[in-house]
């Protein structure tokens, strides 16, 4: 039992080497910062109004004389309780020959009704529209910065100057 634990801790202690390893940063110097753009398209909403003439009719204020509504329902109503036999049926029969009256003498006004005068107003309409443009937009920056003697390159959200930090890791190899 003694030698089994001291072996998983011989493999414990190897493992922990192996992932030790110690992080610093340091700073390289950028060689080169180049902007990065990706063309869009962009909707833009605007509002478009014109203006349109309208004719507009004028009509008295009395509309004319109601008389000819009046007189058909009633005559309608007469004529529709002569048709009927009995009580019930004219009673029916005065209530839709009154309104039957009353739909044809409405007919009859309307037709003679002309308009006093006609006037054109102007009217503003408006409506939304879309306008399609196309629009650079910066998306980032291609750098390639010098350290060690090397050359490395990465893709940044902002441009770094002229010194980008870097995290160096080190880590012994067994």
């Amino acid at each position: 039992m003694k030698t089994r634990l001291i072996c998983t801790m011989a493999v414990l202690g190897l493992l922990s080497s192996q992932s030790w390893a110690e992080t610093s940063y340091e700073t390289a110097t950028v060689v080169e910062s180049r902007a990065i753009y990706e063309v869009v398209e962009v909707s833009t909403p605007q509002e478009q109004c014109w203006e349109e003439e309208s004719v507009v009719e004028r009509y008295g204020s009395d509309h004319g004389s109601k008389t000819p509504v009046l007189l058909s329902t009633i005559i309608g109503g007469a004529i529709g309780n002569a048709v009927g036999h009995n009580k019930s049926n004219q009673r029916v029969g005065a209530v839709l020959g009154a309104m039957l009256g009353h739909s044809i003498g409405r007919d009859i006004m309307r037709r003679n009704e002309q308009p006093n005068s006609r006037q054109y107003q102007t009217i503003q309409r408006c409506e939304t529209v879309y306008r399609q443009h196309e629009e650079e937009r910066l998306v980032g920056y291609q750098v390639t910065y010098l350290y060690n003697g090397e050359e490395f390159s990465v893709r940044t959200n902002s441009d770094p100057g002229e010194e980008i930090r870097v995290r160096v890791s080190v880590q012994p190899v067994l």
